[in-house]
């Protein structure tokens, strides 16, 4: 998992293409993102827990689905997996904002319910970065 890990955070940059993002969201379970748009509308992302050792990273996959697509403004919900520490099927609901004239940099919450032998609802917030090309 650990070598994984290490080499998609290496080969990641070399691959930024102009729907490319960063997201880091802080909670109990907090987890950096590495996301892809897709017509603007979908967005396959792929999680990495932080604050923890190497050891006990935690991985998860989510493909979200933009309900409300707005230059400064996207609603959203999905479905995924998480791995390793509290296994199970994701159910992501979330809000990103883009307040600033140049819309690359904006803000997340998000509410997700993880469904497993150990069930739980995570809630967390945190700033999203994306690499998008101006319209």
């Amino acid at each position: 998992m650990k070598n994984i890990v290490c080499a998609f955070l290496i080969l990641a940059p070399a691959s930024v293409w102009a729907q490319f993002g960063i997201g880091i969201h802080q909670s109990n379970l907090p987890f950096v993102g590495f996301s892809y748009e897709l017509e603007d509308r979908f967005r396959p992302e792929f999680r990495i827990s932080t604050d923890n050792y190497f050891e006990a990273l935690s991985a998860e996959a989510i493909l979200t689905y933009d309900i409300v697509n707005k230059s400064d403004f996207e609603f959203y919900a999905g479905l995924g997996y998480r791995g390793d520490d509290f296994r199970g099927l994701t159910v992501p609901i979330g809000i990103n904002v883009y307040p600033f004239e140049v819309k690359k940099f904006g803000f997340h919450i998000e509410l997700t319910p993880i469904l497993g032998e150990e069930s739980l609802l995570r809630g967390s917030w945190g700033i999203r970065y994306r690499f998008k090309s101006q319209d």
